[in-house]
């Protein structure tokens, strides 16, 4: 017995729900992650509420349950100075959707810059966080930050700062601490920042660079540079409950697109598999 659920992004393992579903039940794990079924985004209306219906068929009869989203709303692929629009829309399918799913969480993030002033950036994510809220609040749900792209997520004292700026209950912080080795950032020092804000937590490892730049050097966990073993033991220590979700980016980073893995489809569904075995023995190992 692990001490809190364990959950994977399975987009990872297979493009398919079916081949998802069944990484899950290789790693004998109860839930699963949402991001992508082939290839479309599960909250946005780019999934069709009908292979939406489908996918949680599928889930549910095979006894897993959905643990969160992964949605686009503020992502890499979204300026601040875009449409807000457009993460509004996927808000209104996306709520539906988790209260089917029976989860509060959903990954989300604060913007890429594209050319603003810095204030600027912080204070549109801030507005535009606070509109979201509502609908979240309305919902039921919870708005979780990852640090990744955008202000939120740019340093650890920003993240701090953009938390207190939004100040909701219905928007938490999701961290992953792969993502402070792969941006160069202090693992420790983010964790410990945001900590008062942290609701959910995804675990990748990552190879720093040595230059400082960003890295895509990810790592199986406990391999890397984000401090895997540190982090999880401070979970354990302060009671945490709610779950981490595996994230491996080893065979494959589904961000950067299909034409950026060489990995053959068994590959990619062995690695996610051998991700999920070698976490369960890290944490067996801290207990």
């Amino acid at each position: 017995m692990t001490p809190f659920p364990l959950s994977g992004l399975a987009d990872e393992a297979a493009d398919d729900i079916a081949g998802q579903v069944a990484a899950q039940k290789a790693l004998g794990w109860p839930c699963i992650e949402l991001r992508l079924i082939d290839g479309k985004q599960v909250s946005s209306a780019a999934t069709s509420d009908d292979d939406f219906a489908r996918a949680m068929e599928r889930i549910e009869s095979a006894g897993l349950r959905v643990s969160s989203f992964g949605s686009a709303i503020g992502n890499w692929s979204r300026p601040i100075n875009g449409d807000f629009a457009t993460d509004l829309a996927d808000l209104k399918v996306l709520i539906p959707r988790m209260q089917r799913a029976k989860t509060r969480f959903v990954r989300t993030m604060s913007w890429m810059q594209a050319g603003t002033e810095d204030a600027t950036w912080r204070d549109e994510g801030v507005r535009r966080y606070k509109e979201m809220a509502k609908h979240a609040a309305d919902g039921g749900i919870l708005l979780l930050h990852e640090n990744c792209e955008g202000w939120g997520g740019h340093t650890a004292a920003k993240a701090r700062e953009f938390m207190e700026r939004v100040d909701h209950p219905n928007v938490r912080y999701l961290f992953d601490m792969g993502n402070t080795a792969s941006y160069g950032q202090d693992t420790l020092e983010f964790y410990e920042a945001v900590k008062p804000f942290v609701e959910y937590v995804h675990v990748k490892d990552c190879r720093r660079s040595s230059d400082g730049s960003k890295s895509n050097a990810f790592t199986y966990p406990g391999e890397g540079d984000a401090k895997v073993r540190e982090v999880l033991t401070d979970l354990i220590r302060q009671g945490y409950k709610a779950g981490v979700t595996i994230e491996p980016h080893v065979a494959n980073i589904v961000h950067l697109g299909a034409g950026a893995t060489k990995a053959t489809p068994e590959q990619r569904f062995a690695s996610y598999v051998k991700y999920g075995r070698d976490l369960e023995k890290l944490i067996a190992s801290l207990r």
